[in-house]
């Protein structure tokens, strides 16, 4: 922990004015360790907007721009998906400090380049996999760094998700070839559940994938996959993107059950435990900008916006947990579980894998040639 005399108030760059980059904006404005913001976004009117929102010292619609301005000692990248790239390097160019929303790319080859950036650079760098702030996952955590089931011998991990992810992330691009549900969001619990079996490493993929209710639009529904570790443990892990947009979960809901030699630890996190059904529509939590449902939605099950969920004008919940981290990692050096830019790399060749996997409809040896992607 740096001493109070060593402490350099930090100087943030938010690149990206959507709905993430909004909400931890809000947080920097509120950290006292945060002495400079500067709002980056391609669409002008969003930028000064949350500038204004923020009290921000400056704005602009080049990211450039700001991460050259002496002010600035660290970054937030929170732009779209496809456009995380140019604007990591830049950061990664002056040296700023990075949190990269993932992933830090949408093709193996990009992720790399950015990763070998980063590495060599030799800025600290953290990635957004805000499942790792939750009391829940941090307590199970614990719990399997000290042994208490004994050697984990199987993992089954299965996501359901509501439709309006797809349909609004798609619909932002003419990219979509890698926007397939493992990469986009999978990835979140692919990460933990790779959190959780820290140490143990994929040795083979063997995946499946479907695509009947999402397919127009240029996305799988769902990919199930069967891992199995370099140590024989079997990991099962499943994700659909498909539910309709009617389903009460607002983005996320996720079981995992880890099995041990001498126990097992089981995992619901699907919300259904707060119900709120109503008389007047509900749209709890996620709101893109520019879209809105087909379908009046009257069940909520309230929780299951991954970030957390507005009360007296806030946001609380975990995206609070670990943005405010990531910035006391920052300003006092406090150690944290942030997500590394290796685990970002790692996290989206394996799910790529698992699509090529279903793609082939073979197994997929691992570590796996990044030049097999490109055949």
């Amino acid at each position: 922990m740096k001493e109070k005399k060593d402490r350099k108030e930090i100087g943030l760059a938010v690149v990206g004015s959507g709905a993430i980059g909004k909400i931890r904006a809000a947080f920097a404005r509120d950290y006292p360790g945060v002495g400079w913001i500067g709002i980056c976004d391609i669409n002008e009117s969003l930028a000064k907007k949350l500038a204004e929102e923020t009290k921000a010292d400056f704005y602009t619609t080049d990211y450039k721009e700001l991460l050259k301005r002496r002010e600035i000692n660290a970054a937030i990248i929170s732009t779209d998906e496809n456009n995380h790239v140019e604007p990591i390097l830049a950061a990664v160019e002056q040296g700023h400090r990075l949190f990269i929303e993932k992933p830090l790319a949408t093709n193996v080859k990009d992720s790399r380049m950015v990763y070998e950036a980063i590495k060599e650079s030799g800025v600290d760098a953290v990635m957004g996999y805000t499942n790792r702030f939750r009391r829940r996952f941090l307590t199970i955590k614990e719990r399997l760094r000290t042994g208490e089931i004994g050697e984990i011998t199987t993992v089954t991990t299965r996501a359901f998700m509501n439709r309006m992810v797809p349909i609004a992330t798609l619909r932002r691009t003419e990219l979509k070839g890698n926007l397939q549900p493992m990469v986009v969001s999978g990835t979140h619990s692919l990460d933990m559940s790779l959190w959780l079996m820290e140490g143990k490493e994929p040795s083979e993929i063997y995946a499946r994938s479907i695509d009947k209710a999402l397919g127009h639009i240029g996305t799988k529904d769902a990919t199930f996959g069967i891992f199995t570790m370099n140590d024989g443990t079997l990991w099962s892990m499943n994700i659909s993107w498909a539910l309709p947009i009617v389903w009460p979960g607002a983005v996320y809901g996720l079981e995992i059950g880890i099995v041990g030699t001498q126990g097992v630890i089981t995992i619901d996190d699907t919300h259904r435990d707060l119900v709120l059904a109503s008389e007047k529509p509900q749209w709890a939590g996620y709101r893109p900008e520019g879209y809105k449902p087909e379908f009046e939605r009257h069940v909520e099950f309230l929780t299951s916006f991954p970030p957390g969920d507005m009360a007296f004008g806030q946001l609380w919940g975990p995206m609070r947990e670990e943005t405010n981290s990531w910035f006391a990692r920052l300003y006092t050096g406090m150690d944290t579980p942030h997500a590394t830019a290796w685990d970002g790399h790692r996290n989206l060749v394996l799910t790529m894998a698992m699509c090529l996997s279903a793609d082939r409809g073979t197994p997929i040896k691992l570590p796996i040639d990044e030049e097999e992607f490109y055949k």
